[in-house]
């Protein structure tokens, strides 16, 4: 069993930036391959961006790509989103998943055994 406990959400202005991190208990941190969902009112969660489990290879959606990184401490069972340049469309409530498969594209929720509970990003115009 993982938990995942996401931090580091908040209100930002556009062209702003923020960190989001999730920690994960556990021995097993660098089996599991982690990931960033988010979901905005009425829209279906999405992916944003993935980590394999010893970071060596990374994948995001293209609206992400430049402004959004997705790195990992295994050392401190922690995965991070730093991003930049937040936009009003990246509002959304981002979501820490962990999957066991090794994913080399695009995630899809049903590849995730385990999910944090959210955090909320909002970015004024």
């Amino acid at each position: 069993q993982v938990q995942l406990v996401e931090s580091g959400g908040g209100l930002v202005q556009a062209g702003g930036s923020l960190r989001l991190s999730c920690a994960a208990s556990g021995r097993t941190f660098s089996s599991y391959g982690m990931g960033w969902f988010r979901q905005a009112p009425g829209k279906e969660r999405e992916f944003v961006a993935g980590i394999s489990g010893r970071g060596g290879y990374t994948a995001s959606v293209d609206s992400v790509k430049g402004r959004f990184t997705i790195s990992r401490d295994n050392a401190k069972n922690t995965v991070y989103l730093q991003m930049n340049n937040l936009q009003p469309e990246d509002t959304a409530v981002y979501y820490c998943a962990a999957t066991l498969r090794v994913i080399m594209r695009a995630w899809h929720s049903y590849e995730c055994d385990y999910w944090g509970q959210g955090t909320q990003v909002t970015v004024s115009s």
